[in-house]
């Protein structure tokens, strides 16, 4: 028996459109970005003569929903496009782009009717803050959504009833290309102490993906008069709200606490490793994540990757992770922290990006987002 290949459904109240996709997760491979695709099936009986359009967006939104009824929230929209659906404005066969298309036109009939639309290369991916258990109604996020919908022309005000909107996310991934080796080394003098403290932190990769272990290795040369001790490390994610605002969230995402301690006049190189998964920070409010669908599971969110001549206060929100090393240096008079950071980047894995075309082609099984 053939495995089956999800596609989505979404109908609107007064049943006049439909919306079929096959995936919902559209993946930034740097150099390209999937196409969203897609097919809609009307009934012309409740179309009554209007026209069917069907519109691409990237908004950001910062504030409670039930605030954008009064203008009070932040909203924008960073990216818009409508395309007229039907009447036909060319043959079905110059706008069916895909084999999915034309496997779901095949089953669905005479009525269906595709949709095709490619991301500009300066918009950001999907992400989205965590709210905590209190912020009910609250959102800061990118957002990414498909409409459609009936009307005399593009221009005039959606109706709800014979409107449909499907969430859709676009994920960031890059593949292991780079063989830069993240480094760096902190000289830390002090008060009474003849010679320095010396800390190198190095990681093996500049690339990681979400679930794999993220290893650092630490080499602390202490010629210092201060005893080191409490090492700890931890993974910090931070995403800077470079939108409307100039908030900044600063999360611990991986910790792990020692009890190593370097004397004075010794060293150390021991390498430790950290595990960033969003399944250790459930319910942690400011969290950002790779945005969020209903019924799918999803990532703490991936690195910001601005491109060349695109303004940053475009992306909404920049999101990049680092490895913080603490230590306690101990005198005789008093104790100081000290601490050194490294950054590294966090991607979402290939395994995670299914070959949906592959999988499309063998069968079909209809899902109501």
């Amino acid at each position: 028996m053939s495995p089956k290949h999800v596609i989505f459904k979404k109908v609107s109240r007064d049943k006049s459109v439909a919306v079929y996709m096959s995936k919902r997760d559209f993946v930034d491979h740097c150099d390209y970005v999937d196409p969203v695709d897609g097919v809609i099936v009307l009934d012309l009986v409740q179309l009554k003569g209007k026209k069917v359009y069907v519109m691409l967006s990237c908004t950001f939104r910062y504030g409670r929903q039930d605030m954008d009824v009064m203008g009070v929230a932040f909203k924008r929209d960073l990216f818009m496009v409508t395309r007229q659906v039907y009447p036909e404005l060319q043959d079905k066969e110059k706008l069916t782009h895909t084999k999915i298309q034309q496997k779901l036109l095949r089953k669905l009939g005479d009525q269906a009717f595709p949709f095709f639309f490619e991301f500009p290369d300066n918009l950001p991916c999907s992400v989205a803050l965590q709210p905590g258990p209190s912020d009910v109604g609250k959102k800061c996020a990118v957002e990414f959504e498909v409409k459609a919908f009936c009307a005399e022309n593009q221009d005039e005000k959606m109706d709800k009833q014979s409107s449909v909107r499907l969430s859709i996310r676009k994920i960031q991934f890059s593949p292991e290309t780079s063989k830069l080796v993240p480094v760096a080394e902190t000289t830390f003098e002090f008060l009474m102490s003849e010679k320095p403290l010396h800390v190198k932190l190095s990681m093996p990769k500049e690339t990681f993906y979400h679930g794999e272990p993220v290893g650092v290795n630490v080499e602390i040369t202490n010629s210092s008069s201060r005893n080191i001790k409490d090492i700890s490390l931890s993974v910090e994610q931070v995403t800077n709200i470079v939108l409307y605002s100039n908030d900044k969230y600063v999360k611990s995402v991986a910790k792990e606490e020692t009890r190593d301690s370097v004397p004075s006049g010794t060293s150390l190189k021991k390498e430790y490793t950290l595990y960033p998964l969003l399944a250790h920070n459930k319910d942690r409010r400011g969290l950002a994540l790779d945005g969020r669908l209903k019924h799918e599971d999803t990532n703490l969110a991936s690195s910001s990757i601005v491109k060349q001549e695109v303004l940053k206060e475009v992306q909404g929100m920049l999101v990049f992770y680092k490895i913080v090393v603490r230590m306690i240096a101990s005198g005789t008079l008093y104790s100081t922290e000290i601490q050194s950071h490294v950054v590294f980047i966090l991607y979402s894995p290939e395994s995670q990006i299914t070959n949906f075309t592959q999988r499309a082609l063998q069968s079909v099984h209809i899902r109501h987002p």
